[in-house]
């Protein structure tokens, strides 16, 4: 099969039939092989309904429908799971994204060699307030944290090699990093496109201000987890490490200038536990003990985790894949 569409959807009842024509007649015209999997996140229209009429008159069509709203992130795993197609594309199920862009990413997927490739709505029809603005902030923040020189890290539309989105998982709201999560995997090879963005023809967004602020904690989450998630003792381990030593020789400093001063008979110095600094020493020091204990319970937890030996492998050569 050459191509599978992946496209999650809540409450897009309108939409669903002119999207999955307009896909079908961009795959007969190409001449691909392909299938189309709709995920419905819970919705309470007739999204279903219509999916199961859609299937009714073109097997290719498929669908997954979940008891409740899991999040888009859950949707597209899903789908990675169950999608056959050697090029995978995502697409949001609002009419933003165009199913005519789908033959030159299938053509950078499996001609060019990328590994994925992002779509960059250049041009936005949103409102500048409300999306426009914090996007810009928020993928300006994305590439200096990933170092992946992409635009629009948010695009919905995306094309991904087979061996991606069976060798990665995406889970809370991690879906916007998909591109930092491939990266961390291995698959370094990542494009952009600039492809073309509709305005919303039925319906209503489904995302509110809160995704922005989520997906700055989602990408402390993910840069943290893919450098230490396998060694967190090296985070956790020396940054407690260095505190309790700084705690101790500030302690150790106080504790020989005392010893100084009785020596020399100086009047009226302060005891050390009379002294703010003593106390700021002290808060290092147990600072610095607990970071280094919530290390070595998270080297425990790393090392009886089931997938604590599982890389990601390119090839082998002269082996039993098994």
């Amino acid at each position: 099969m050459n191509i599978s569409v992946i496209v999650p959807l809540l409450n897009e009842a309108e939409s669903l039939p002119e999207l999955t024509s307009w896909i079908e007649r961009v795959m007969n015209e190409n001449h691909f092989s392909y299938e189309v999997l709709m995920i419905d996140d819970g919705s309470t229209d007739d999204s279903w309904k219509i999916i199961e009429e859609l299937n009714a008159k073109n097997p290719a069509l498929r669908g997954i429908k979940f008891r409740r709203n899991y999040g888009k992130s859950a949707a597209l795993n899903v789908g990675f799971e169950a999608c056959s197609g050697d090029v995978v594309i995502t697409m949001d199920a609002d009419l933003q994204d165009s199913p005519d862009e789908i033959p030159e990413l299938y053509k950078m997927i499996a001609e060019e060699g990328y590994d994925l490739v992002s779509g960059w709505k250049k041009v936005r029809y949103d409102s500048k307030l409300a999306k426009n603005i914090p996007s810009k902030f928020f993928n300006w923040t994305t590439r200096k944290m990933s170092g992946i020189k992409l635009h629009d890290f948010n695009c919905g539309l995306k094309a991904y090699r087979k061996e991606v989105v069976k060798s990665i998982e995406v889970y809370g709201e991690m879906h916007r990093y998909i591109p930092v999560i491939a990266k961390w995997a291995g698959f370094a090879n990542i494009g952009e496109k600039v492809v073309h963005h509709q305005k919303r023809k039925y319906g209503v967004t489904k995302f509110g201000w809160d995704r922005f602020v989520n997906g700055f904690l989602d990408l402390l989450t993910i840069s943290f987890v893919s450098k230490y998630g396998k060694k967190p003792m090296h985070f956790f381990g020396l940054r407690g490490t260095l505190a309790f030593l700084v705690g101790g020789v500030i302690v150790l400093w106080l504790i020989i200038q005392k010893l100084v001063n009785l020596h020399n008979h100086v009047a009226n110095f302060r005891q050390v536990t009379d002294q703010p600094l003593f106390y700021i020493a002290l808060l290092a020091m147990v600072l610095g003990m607990m970071l280094f204990l919530a290390g070595f319970l998270g080297e425990m937890i790393a090392r009886s985790s089931s997938d604590r030996n599982k890389y990601q492998i390119s090839t082998r050569l002269g082996l039993d894949k098994n």
